[in-house]
């Protein structure tokens, strides 16, 4: 048994670990990688896809998202991932010639409705394009399982000391989403923060196989806090998640957004008391799986 998925995603070097997981991993059957501006310009993540999908020699189809959030000027995290958004590798050129199409919301919508069961959709980045997906074209809630999404905090932020940086990107995209009445699972920054990948973990990637080995390359060039103890590889759990969610606590809640706070704006707020939870949030993992699926995925 499979899962079909889309993708959308901003890489970012943490988006490439999730999405290697994603196109190695027989359980997922990628209908397609949708491109958002985020870690870097929509120019360069949608490069950046289109390098990954050569590197895997995969036929998964990879379409141009949105360019900009729907109300705020755009911001990246060059400084996290680097100028080019995957930097430490040496990525052959590619072609736009090979992308599907500059259009990633029509393209999700006709994927969605002509599937014969409902879809998953991982969101690795600002949600502007899910957004625009489901207030455009609502026909395609029905075919929608869940949206899976790294994004938000039930603590502190990265961005802001409330903020984590895909809401904060957009946080009026998230608020439509949120209130989209669809399922939702949230890994936000809590899971990441609590399992640290430990730089001799991720020195075992080095020469398992070609995937590993860029990798461990791209790795090296990941500057998010605590770099020194460990990498937090925040997108990759959206698929860790997934291959084995039994390992992983999560709790029911009320998440809603701050859209107007001078000091709070990208925040999510989540009241986990509340009797009208709109979403399911992924806490902690309970054992250290994930550490073997994601190494034996990638060698």
């Amino acid at each position: 048994m499979t899962l079909p998925i889309i993708i959308d995603t901003d890489p970012g070097i943490d988006d490439a670990a999730a999405l290697s997981v994603a196109l190695l991993h027989p359980f997922f059957d990628v209908k397609m990688i949708s491109t958002v501006n985020g870690n870097v310009s929509i120019e360069k993540t949608t490069s950046n896809a289109l390098k990954l999908k050569a590197f895997f020699n995969s036929d998964v189809p990879v379409h141009r998202g949105s360019a900009k959030p729907l109300i705020n000027k755009a911001i990246d995290a060059s400084q996290v991932h680097g100028e080019s958004g995957m930097d430490g590798y040496d990525f052959p050129s590619i072609s736009n010639d090979q992308l599907a199409s500059t259009n990633s919301i029509s393209a999700m919508r006709e994927i969605l409705l002509h599937s014969d069961t409902p879809i998953t959709l991982i969101a690795l980045g600002p949600l502007t394009n899910i957004a625009l997906l489901i207030s455009t074209f609502p026909e395609v809630k029905d075919h929608i399982r869940e949206i899976v999404l790294m994004g938000g905090s039930s603590g502190r932020g990265n961005v802001t000391p409330l903020a984590e940086f895909n809401i904060y990107s957009d946080p009026e995209s998230a608020h439509i989403v949120f209130e989209s009445d669809l399922p939702i699972t949230m890994i936000g920054l809590d899971l990441a923060r609590q399992s640290l990948l430990t730089h001799d973990y991720l020195a075992s990637f080095e020469h398992l196989s070609r995937t590993s080995a860029m990798l461990y390359q791209i790795f090296q060039h990941y500057r998010e806090n605590d770099f020194a103890k460990g990498l937090k590889l925040y997108d990759v759990f959206t698929v860790l998640y997934l291959l084995d969610p039994e390992s992983y606590e999560t709790i029911l809640a009320s998440v809603r957004i701050e859209l107007h706070g001078t000091l709070t704006k990208g925040a999510t707020v989540v009241d986990y008391d509340s009797h009208y939870p709109n979403c399911k949030i992924v806490t902690s993992s309970i054992n250290k799986n994930y550490c073997s699926i994601f190494k034996d995925t990638i060698k």
